[in-house]
């Protein structure tokens, strides 16, 4: 089973699959938008944790920059009903800290920024998570955390429910922002879309 590569990255898609020369050897890797935004240029050296995901008809690689990402990407694949492209949407939307705070506070709304799932199914893995996530882990890291893209998300889902918006129009609004930027700003953005497309 393959924990990690080093290597020369030879290419990259737009549909998530980076390719990584190792000693001669090109190693096809799934990665998810986040690391496929910071991967280096072609021909520079990078470093990614692995998960081997083995299926009848096929071993895909899936690429993370740090163990943690790759540790909640196997506690997810271990959740009824999830899959790898899932599992990888799940994190793309909610950073590992970011997906603690969301099972630690049970929040329902958060889970459904990802594309595909709803709210049944949100319901369905918070109760999945909140069994496979030791609690007390959860409860010291998310105390210590900083106010992360999650977080921030979830401000701004709380001021255009505010503003008379409902949620299906915040979570469509939602998965467009930015994951980076203040609540003020990531308000703005939404506020604009939302306008134009009355």
């Amino acid at each position: 089973m393959i924990g990690s590569l080093r290597g020369v990255l030879s290419s990259s898609s737009p549909n998530g699959e980076i390719t990584i020369d190792v000693g001669g050897v090109g190693y096809r890797v799934q990665v998810g938008p986040a690391l496929l935004s910071r991967s280096a240029v072609l021909g520079e050296q990078v470093f990614v944790y692995v998960y081997t995901h083995v299926r009848e008809e096929a071993i895909v690689l899936f690429g993370f920059a740090e163990a943690d990402e790759r540790a909640c990407f196997e506690v997810l694949l271990a959740s009824h009903g999830v899959g790898p492209s899932l599992a990888l949407a799940i994190l793309s939307v909610h950073a590992p800290d970011s997906l603690r705070r969301v099972v630690f506070e049970e929040d329902l709304d958060a889970l459904t920024l990802v594309p595909g799932v709803g709210r049944k199914t949100a319901a369905k893995l918070l109760i999945d998570l909140k069994a496979k996530l030791d609690p007390l882990e959860s409860a010291a890291r998310v105390g210590g955390l900083q106010p992360a893209s999650g977080g921030v998300l979830a401000e701004v889902r709380e001021a255009l429910s505010g503003l008379g918006y409902s949620p299906d129009e915040a979570r469509m609004v939602l998965r467009s922002l930015p994951k980076e930027g203040s609540v003020e700003e990531l308000l703005r953005i939404a506020l604009g879309q939302l306008a134009r497309s009355k």
